[in-house]
């Protein structure tokens, strides 16, 4: 089964995934970092004006094979 290495980047730190998850195919992969930036999004309670969050999915051999973005910006008027 391949491995797959899910980093998070939140536009200041990079959190490396060094263990990684062995799922079957890149869709599992997909799914599971779907899963992973949806709780990152339920855990935004601070009053930033702007906050972008960024994961990187990569296979064994390092290569990015897709990225997912989550953009928190707060408008007043």
């Amino acid at each position: 089964m391949p491995r797959y290495f899910i980093d998070l980047h939140d536009g200041a730190n990079l959190i490396r995934d060094r263990d990684g998850f062995d799922l079957p195919d890149l869709a599992a992969a997909r799914a599971k970092a779907v899963r992973l930036l949806t709780r990152v999004a339920q855990g935004l309670t601070d009053p930033v004006q702007r906050q972008d969050y960024v994961i990187a999915v990569r296979d064994e051999q390092g290569a990015v094979r897709l990225r997912l973005r989550l953009s928190y910006d707060v408008e007043t008027g």
